[in-house]
């Protein structure tokens, strides 16, 4: 395996881009811009976990409790989950949200803590298997991230088509802020995630 920069005492600046040499462990700052240095992200294992865990914590009650609750004025009033909506959509026609719907809401976010949790254990194992392929799937995974809030903005446009029928009313369910902090939650664990730490970990493995 290659020498990495780190290895040769080189750090490059968050800030500026400038290379700078800097020993490992040792407090520097750039000599361009004066930014502290940090050839890894601090501790990015232990939140990215830490993240993790709370996302799968509230993964269930964002799925499993109402997240919509629509009715007419004066009368009954019905909750819907996500899958259930879904549901509801894909037999009123309107096939193609409901296809968004279940992708964007639990097979994405399910998908991205999976994934998370797998690069976490190989860089805690020292894993040195297809780490081309990891650092490609983590790079996957932070692109979808920025699109983790699709889901919000079709929940805001069916609050606009029930808005739209004569007497009808529609309020956000107790998941609506279990969902939103799932959203959350997974967007700062791959932000928290150092995937130079993958090699890093192989390296010592093999060193």
């Amino acid at each position: 395996m290659s020498a990495t920069a780190a290895a040769m005492g080189l750090v490059s600046c968050r800030a500026c881009g400038q290379l700078n040499r800097a020993r490992a462990g040792a407090r520097a700052r750039c000599a361009r811009c004066g930014s502290e240095l940090r050839s890894r992200k601090p501790e990015a294992t232990a939140r990215t976990t830490a993240l993790l865990a709370a996302a799968y914590v509230l993964y269930l009650p964002a799925n499993l409790l109402p997240i919509l609750e629509t009715g007419e004025i004066g009368g009954a009033k019905a909750a819907d989950t996500i899958l259930s909506g879904a549901l509801k959509l894909w037999h009123g026609g309107w096939w193609p949200l409901a296809i968004v719907i279940l992708i964007a809401s639990i097979v994405i976010p399910f998908a991205k803590l999976v994934v998370l949790t797998w690069l976490v254990i190989s860089v805690r194992r020292g894993s040195a298997a297809r780490l081309r392929g990891r650092t490609r799937l983590y790079r996957l995974v932070d692109v979808i991230g920025k699109w983790s809030m699709v889901d919000i903005y079709v929940g805001a446009l069916l609050v606009g088509l029930v808005q739209f029928e004569p007497l009808a009313t529609v309020s956000p369910g107790p998941a609506a802020i279990a969902f939103g902090a799932v959203v959350v939650l997974t967007m700062l664990a791959s932000h928290s995630f150092d995937p130079r730490l993958l090699w890093d970990a192989a390296g010592a493995r093999r060193g």
